[in-house]
């Protein structure tokens, strides 16, 4: 009879030393958190004769003595947490606290037992621990590396022998402790921005210190600050800077003009909101001798006036955009550069960067070249005035405005066959009384004249992007910056598929580019005229990716170009600074820049545009809570715009204001929030409440200091 064979472990083989413990390694590494005595471990890795067991306990003492283990008590062992640490970036979420690791990947959760009492921006060293239900990897920080700068903003609360701030922030659900002696003049009731400077593992609240104070809580000025503040964006220009800007010459030196192709004898003109006070894009036209049109689009030259490495461009680089709240807006340059000398006004000599196209009657591109110029314009149009023209063929200049306009809507009807997607949301705006009080609500509208200056806006950044990004097969293109946009998401796409088809609506949510490209113009365009169409946008928009910048080129989706980037606006973003100075560079023949650190700056941009879109929201979230402060009581029709675990988001009709049905305001049945179907949910009753559904409703209570309006349902 032949023999069987004994396999490792079982028993009747003794096992490596080498083998032993390889498997010890494996089985503490799969579950770094949990404990065993040596027993345990034995029978895990397939020991079974107890020579061999007591191998086991001597080798697990040898490494403990290692630093490979911990002995948590006598004779129990884990994985010794500090020998195989990470690091990353804590990021403190009203979701839940993560983990975002160096060099990429998903975020990992942390509880806040495990948290250390970092804060969001803190570099930590952290732990793996053992997995979730859900396969997702959880986290225990160790160490804090490195803390960030970390303010606050909350309301001061002054006592006989100490003060605290309570902050507004949603993620920080603890009382700031200040001592009086880093109060500075803070008082009782103030708005303040208070930077953490401690927080012991073992107390139970941060210590902080005064920084700034903003003011009287409720005040415009101090709300607008305080949005800023929160945000880590700044709320005030550092003298320095501006110094640096008044200083710089306003006449343009004679031996520039003349390296420059001089387009001052060319009607050239601007057209922006009637508010606007800089001009950094302008159009001219010219019929030229073949009958075809010379259209140039100049763009401020910002990086004449801006000098890398200058203190103006430091500050620029840090603000990486001007941010937009809803009663200002705060420069990225200084107001002498962005207002003055790189502003293209009317009747002055202004030096622009420009892409100049040849177009025939069909506005097909017949050349296009990319030169520094100077120009004058010779008019400032509002939209509003430009539009005038328009739409009544009468007006200065009326012949290049009618002329660009139809080469526009040319231009546009062509890209639009060529997949790009037409996301023509309404916008809300407030109307503003002297002392920043909303007094009505208004939608802002995109119409010809917009759209004019939008379509040679994305052909200059296309073409730019192209005569860098296009290389001949087997060239490497040089490191540039991109405008990128990557394919919806097939999992969220299907969701909006299903709540779409709810409404009557079809959408395929994969398939081929064009597939998918086909079934969202199909589904948009059918619901363009319709009450749901605003909602519907929302909700793609929010299903598809972000547009950002990097030096990785996959295209953008939306516009369905296969090449983009940012040209058109260097007066207010930091990517088309870097992008003249890349095309200055290559078109004079210069190297590839580092690839890194282009990188690296565009992820900034990228970061900084989120940051100051989200500052946006929230100050459009406080005129609406603003707004509707002053109607309490009043009913209006809504319809249903989101759900979470908390309750039902409402968006009122009439004015686009959303507030929130809490579910515990409920009065028929008890809610609950259906996440995979999602829908809200009666317990008892079964009614369901889903995206899109209309509701009678009336505002109940608004919580200034969290921008939060709750609404009550109206029975009908």
């Amino acid at each position: 009879m032949a023999k069987s064979k004994k396999g490792k472990g079982s028993g009747n083989q003794r096992m490596t030393r080498e083998e032993m413990i390889k498997r010890i390694e494996k089985f503490f590494k799969e579950r770094p958190s949990q404990i065993y005595n040596y027993k345990q471990v034995a029978r895990g890795i397939g020991v079974k004769s107890e020579p061999a067991r007591i191998d086991v306990a001597h080798l697990l003492n040898q490494m403990k003595n290692d630093m490979f283990l911990v002995e948590t008590d006598p004779g129990r062992f884990r994985r010794n947490p500090k020998r195989d640490l990470r690091e990353g970036v804590f990021q403190r979420k009203q979701s839940g606290h993560v983990i975002i690791p160096d060099g990429g990947g998903e975020p990992i959760a942390v509880k806040e037992e495990d948290s250390l009492h970092a804060l969001s921006g803190d570099r930590v060293k952290y732990s793996l621990l053992t997995k979730r239900r859900r396969h997702n990897l959880e986290a225990r920080v160790q160490e804090i590396i490195e803390r960030a700068d970390n303010t606050y903003v909350g309301i001061l609360e002054v006592k006989k022998h100490y003060a605290f701030l309570s902050p507004n922030s949603r993620t920080l659900d603890y009382d700031i402790y200040i001592s009086l002696d880093k109060l500075g003049k803070g008082k009782d009731g103030d708005k303040a921005i208070v930077k953490i400077v401690s927080w012991d593992p073992l107390a139970s609240n941060p210590e902080g210190e005064v920084v700034d104070i903003l003011g009287v809580p409720g005040e415009n000025n101090t709300e607008m600050h305080a949005i800023l503040a929160e945000f880590g964006l700044p709320y005030k220009y550092p003298e320095n800077v501006e110094a640096a800007a008044d200083i710089i010459p306003e006449e343009i030196p004679h031996e520039e003009i003349e390296r420059r192709e001089d387009f001052r004898g060319v009607n050239t003109f601007t057209i922006d909101p009637k508010d606007a006070k800089d001009f950094d894009d302008a159009l001219s036209i010219r019929t030229l001798p073949n009958g075809n049109y010379e259209v140039g689009v100049h763009i401020a030259d910002v990086t004449y006036y801006v000098l890398p490495g200058s203190v103006i461009d430091k500050e620029a680089f840090k603000r990486a955009t001007s941010v937009y709240l809803v009663d200002r807006t705060i420069p990225m340059l200084p107001e002498r550069l962005c207002n003055n000398l790189c502003s293209l006004r009317p009747n002055e000599d202004k030096l622009a960067f420009s892409a100049i196209f040849e177009l025939n009657e069909a506005a097909e591109i017949k050349s296009s070249r990319i030169v520094r110029t100077v120009i004058r314009s010779v008019r400032r149009y509002a939209y509003e005035e430009a539009q005038m023209i328009i739409d009544t063929g009468e007006g200065e200049y009326k012949e290049e405005i009618l002329k660009l306009n139809e080469l526009a809507q040319k231009l546009r009807d062509k890209r639009f066959k060529d997949g790009s997607i037409d996301f023509d949301r309404c916008e809300v705006r407030f109307d503003i009384d002297d002392k920043g009080k909303p007094i009505g609500v208004y939608f802002k509208q995109s119409k010809e004249a917009n759209k004019l200056i939008e379509e040679f806006m994305l052909l200059a950044n296309r073409t730019v992007a192209e005569k860098i990004g296009k290389v001949e097969r087997g060239k490497s293109a040089k490191s540039f910056v991109y405008r990128v946009h990557d394919l919806p998401d097939s999992v969220k796409m299907a969701d909006v598929a299903k709540f779409v088809r709810r409404l009557g609506y079809t959408l395929k949510a994969d398939g081929t580019r064009g597939q998918l490209t086909s079934s969202i113009k199909g589904m948009l365009a059918e619901a363009k005229s319709r009450p749901e169409a605003n909602l519907i946008e929302t909700i793609t928009i929010r299903a598809m990716a972000k547009a950002i910048y990097t030096t990785k080129n996959i295209g953008h989706y939306g516009l369905a170009f296969n090449y983009y980037t940012h040209f058109t606006s260097p007066i207010r973003r930091y990517p088309d600074m870097m992008v003249h100075r890349l095309l200055e560079r290559y078109l004079d023949g210069g190297r590839s820049v580092s690839e890194g650190r282009l990188e690296e700056a565009c992820k900034h941009s990228s970061d900084m545009e989120l940051t100051a879109a989200n500052a946006e929201r929230a100050s459009i979230k406080y005129k609406q809570a603003e707004y509707l402060g002053d109607r309490i009581g009043e009913v209006y029709d809504g319809t249903i715009s989101g759900i979470n675990k908390f309750g039902i988001y409402v968006e009122i009709d009439e004015n686009k204001c959303e507030g929130m049905v809490p579910f515990r305001d409920f009065e028929d049945d008890y809610y609950e929030f259906d996440e995979k179907n999602y829908c809200a949910r009666g317990r008892s009753f079964h009614k369901v409440y889903r995206l899109g559904d209309k509701m009678k409703i009336t505002v109940a209570r608004v919580n200034m200091e969290r921008r939060q309006v709750d609404f009550n349902i109206v029975e009908e």
